[in-house]
């Protein structure tokens, strides 16, 4: 018994690093947010008072909130499909390159997702102004474009930080898929040559079922980084125009940090995501299937 004991508190000794950093830097936040959600809280003064979930029935009349749910849900239903769908095309042309290629490529596709956020939407602001390259290419071909610039266009701007995500997203994505790929026994694609089977049977038959847990993994990361846009809305946009790119966690910051006394607000919209996301995570799981 006293073995056990002294192997219980060696254990929880190794772990107290971990704990303590989890308990302060997460535990804490998380619990005091949701404290605060039920609060008006003053941000000049600290002061707090308890009202209840009024700031989560507050929500159901905030037309921004919508506006945001809105274009969220927009940005990772389109962005993750497409993405995923890229990456892993991407990676199965890959799979069966020579390892010179390949490391070639893989360099190519995966320095953009490592590449500052900031750095790109910066590039991409200049890319997509009313003199950027962009609208330049489109006048020489005789095209339409957005006279003012795709990002101070209600119906481009959206549109164009969807366009930007999936170029810098798709190179990591395409990373996992191959690492997936490349542990998928060659005597599965040897069988299937005996068989006279096509490169499409062969990917359906053998890679896909081979790499369906990487796939699941990446489109439930890719959604939960979708959900939670930020950066690319705050530096390139601030939401705008007219509150077309506004997202669900650049409202959690401008109530949180632009306006005045609505912390509490921006709690309960942020324990909302929270909760819209693991529904979703689940869902996931449960269509995919996979165990």
């Amino acid at each position: 018994m006293n073995w056990k004991k002294k192997e219980y508190f060696n254990n929880l000794l190794l772990l107290s690093p971990w704990i303590i950093v989890f308990t302060i830097f997460w535990l804490y936040p998380l619990i005091y947010a949701f404290y605060l959600s039920l609060c008006d809280y003053q941000t000049l003064t600290s002061k707090t008072r308890f009202i209840g979930f009024e700031n989560y029935r507050r929500i159901f009349s905030d037309p921004i909130f919508f506006i945001a749910l809105k274009n969220t849900t927009v940005f990772t239903f389109v962005t993750v499909p497409i993405t995923t769908a890229v990456s892993l095309f991407l990676a199965n042309i890959l799979n069966f390159k020579s390892t010179k290629l390949r490391n070639l490529f893989q360099s190519i596709y995966f320095v953009p997702s490592i590449t500052s956020i900031v750095v790109i939407s910066i590039i991409f602001i200049n890319l997509y102004s009313s003199d950027g390259y962009i609208n330049n290419l489109l006048k020489l071909l005789k095209l339409p474009y957005p006279n003012l610039g795709w990002l101070q266009n209600e119906a481009t701007a959206l549109p164009a930080i969807m366009l930007m995500d999936i170029w810098m997203s798709v190179g990591y994505y395409m990373i996992l898929f191959l690492a997936a790929m490349q542990s998928v026994p060659n005597e599965y694609y040897e069988v299937a040559e005996l068989y006279s089977a096509n490169s499409w049977q062969k990917f359906w038959k053998i890679t896909f079922p081979s790499i369906r847990p990487m796939f699941l993994f990446v489109i439930v990361l890719n959604s939960i980084k979708s959900f939670q846009i930020f950066v690319e809305i705050y530096v390139m946009t601030k939401g705008g125009p007219l509150n077309s790119t506004t997202t669900l966690v650049y409202a959690i910051y401008e109530n949180a940090f632009v306006k005045i006394d609505t912390m509490g607000y921006a709690s309960a919209i942020a324990f909302v995501v929270f909760f819209i996301l693991l529904v979703l995570s689940l869902l996931q799981i449960r269509l995919l299937n996979v165990k």
